[in-house]
């Protein structure tokens, strides 16, 4: 693993994204509120403010501020892209659209802000954060549980609520009453019980990383947990992955009362022993280090570690440890030729190389 761009620094960078149009240009996301854009090369000094949105973000906690980004697929044509932030008074998560500016491809116009979607939050901690579009060209949204410890307002098991969930909704179109509308496959699409229509899946913690594998079409999520285990999940459409009545593969409250209730079981935990909050990645796909090839790779952002795991199905399952560094994972990404990168609380992106080189 080097540096991948040894002469650029960050500040907090939480997000790594290629806008896929064709320019071959990259953002980093800070999670104070700027996103900055530069060349995809080894040699590059410049970078430049995309999007400086400071003033409206939230992020005096530890896991508050600007959190994700996505472009719209058709961003090369529409300028279209899309940010998950916090804001304050009162305290919520922001999913809102932006636009590119017309006349500077290098910028976007701070102005053109149109809040989609807002989700109340009772507590600073557990906001998600990743969003992404699928291959079906719905954008994809992790909202924690609300926060605190424990859920204490169960919030992951309570489909009447966005919290503990993955959202899924078609930004492309609208409704009476919303600025988007529901995909009429969603699993409470329709429904008359009250449960909110946006859920795709639910149960969940603080999804903070998910990320498609598109050679199967496969979501793969990293769920961080409670005090003793981390999660690693594959979504399925209107999945519910456990908590809190399950943390990893154990019982983490009285199951009482919910023995009715069926649970899509996780694909792979670890213990506080080896690391204490997982940073979900991506299946690699790269040419840069073939050895990482079908890998899901992931990290822990307290240990440092990272860990490839080969899956085949549930009872065919590899993990082995990739390395072991000092730094603070934060998030994936990868570029228009599928290489990974890794952005690091250090300043720095990093990526794969061969073992050959």
């Amino acid at each position: 693993m080097v540096a991948a761009f040894p002469h650029l620094e960050f500040t907090r960078p939480v997000d790594f994204q290629s806008s896929r149009d064709g320019s071959g240009r990259l953002f980093v996301v800070e999670q104070h509120g700027k996103i900055y854009v530069f060349d995809n090369s080894p040699y590059v000094t410049t970078k430049k403010v995309f999007l400086d949105i400071t003033d409206r973000v939230n992020d005096r906690r530890n896991e508050e501020g600007l959190l994700g980004l996505a472009f719209h697929s058709q961003f090369s044509s529409n300028g279209l892209f899309f940010v998950n932030y916090t804001a304050e008074n009162p305290r919520r998560t922001v999913i809102a659209r932006f636009s590119a500016n017309p006349y500077n491809a290098a910028s976007a116009d701070k102005g053109s802000e149109k809040i989609l979607l807002e989700v109340p939050q009772p507590y600073s901690n557990h906001n998600g954060g990743q969003i992404t579009f699928g291959a079906d060209n719905y954008l994809y949204v992790a909202i924690g549980d609300g926060g605190s410890g424990g859920d204490p307002q169960s919030n992951g098991q309570n489909p009447k609520t966005l919290l503990g969930a993955i959202l899924r909704i078609d930004v492309d179109t609208a409704s009476a009453s919303m600025v988007y509308g529901i995909p009429p496959d969603n699993p409470f699409s329709g429904n008359r019980e009250g449960f909110r229509e946006e859920i795709f899946a639910y149960g969940l913690r603080n999804p903070w990383r998910f990320s498609f594998d598109e050679s199967i079409d496969r979501m793969w999520a990293g769920d961080v947990g409670q005090n003793k285990y981390e999660e690693i999940d594959i979504i399925q459409k209107g999945g519910n992955y456990g908590w809190n009545i399950m943390e990893g593969f154990h019982p983490y409250r009285n199951k009482a009362g919910n023995d009715s209730i069926s649970l899509i079981a996780l694909v792979w935990e670890y213990d506080h022993s080896v690391g204490q909050s997982i940073t979900g990645g991506f299946v690699y796909h790269g040419t840069a280090a073939t050895e990482l090839t079908g890998l899901y790779i992931y990290a822990d952002y307290v240990s440092g570690k990272i860990w490839g795991l080969r899956y085949g199905d549930k009872k065919n399952i590899r993990n082995n440890l990739l390395m072991d560094t000092d730094l603070y994972i934060s998030s994936f990404g990868v570029d228009d030729k599928n290489e990974l990168y890794i952005c690091s609380f250090d300043g720095k992106i990093y990526c794969f190389q061969s073992k050959d080189k």
